[in-house]
């Protein structure tokens, strides 16, 4: 119960990655703000955290909507008071390759990927610059650095993250606030499970640890760079790949 008081507020929480991060805050004494475009299966999300012993507070958020960032981060301060740690893990892709890539899955791409961490980013800042403290980590990408053939758009989105979050690091390290990025490989959940089996045997021969990472193994980097005893780390990438990129 390290960060036991503390409040993570996580976008994307209610599932996948972004679950994983919840339930392992709320095993470390966080309480969860747990936002997401599904406000149904947030309430699941916060239900099962609050077996954690620790309290859970689900809003519906749009990360690509300024007014909506800034109506839940006014719902989390009113229910909590504080917001401590920001998870932006809230991400799409619309793949294809870059001759028949439509404009429109672009810009939804971009809006989501990257917008939302820049307008959660910004209004976070905000409270943790009262606070004097703070702690910022941004679900980036292996493709970020390695280029994914039909993602020109999710690759391009998440290199922008790596980008944004060092200058976050940058402008508000004076504030006590942190801002580093974890950068997944092929992660185990239901958008790999549907790949075919040929794709998945290509990706594992490039894998030197010989398999799939979990959404565990995602999560606990994260933890760990959100940790008050993490305070010396900033503007960092930790890559979670298995070897897949180094």
């Amino acid at each position: 119960m390290i960060m036991k008081g503390q409040v993570a507020f996580v976008t994307g929480g209610a599932r996948g990655i972004g679950q994983a991060i919840s339930v392992a805050f709320a095993r470390s004494g966080c309480n969860l703000v747990i936002a997401d475009i599904d406000l149904g299966q947030s309430e699941q999300t916060a239900e099962e955290i609050r077996s954690e012993g620790v309290e859970a507070l689900a809003v519906q958020i749009d990360v690509s909507s300024s007014e909506s960032v800034s109506a839940a981060f006014k719902t989390a301060m009113e229910k909590f008071g504080r917001v401590d740690i920001l998870i932006n893990n809230a991400g799409i892709t619309r793949d294809n390759l870059i001759m028949r890539m439509k404009e429109e899955d672009w810009n939804a791409v971009l809006d989501i990927n990257l917008k939302g961490v820049f307008l959660c980013s910004k209004e976070v800042i905000k409270i943790m610059s009262k606070q004097k403290y703070g702690r910022i980590v941004n679900i980036a990408s292996v493709v970020a650095f390695m280029g994914n053939p039909g993602q020109a758009n999710y690759s391009a989105s998440k290199a922008g993250i790596i980008g944004l979050t060092k200058t976050t690091a940058k402008e508000y390290a004076s504030r006590g606030i942190t801002a580093n990025a974890v950068a997944p490989g092929f992660i185990v959940t239901a958008m790999t499970d549907a790949l075919p089996d040929n794709v998945k045997e290509e990706m594992m021969k490039s894998i030197p640890l010989g398999k799939f990472g979990t959404v565990d193994d995602v999560a606990n980097a994260v933890v760990f760079l959100s940790l008050p005893g993490s305070g010396y780390v900033t503007g960092q990438v930790i890559h979670v790949n298995g070897g897949m990129y180094m």
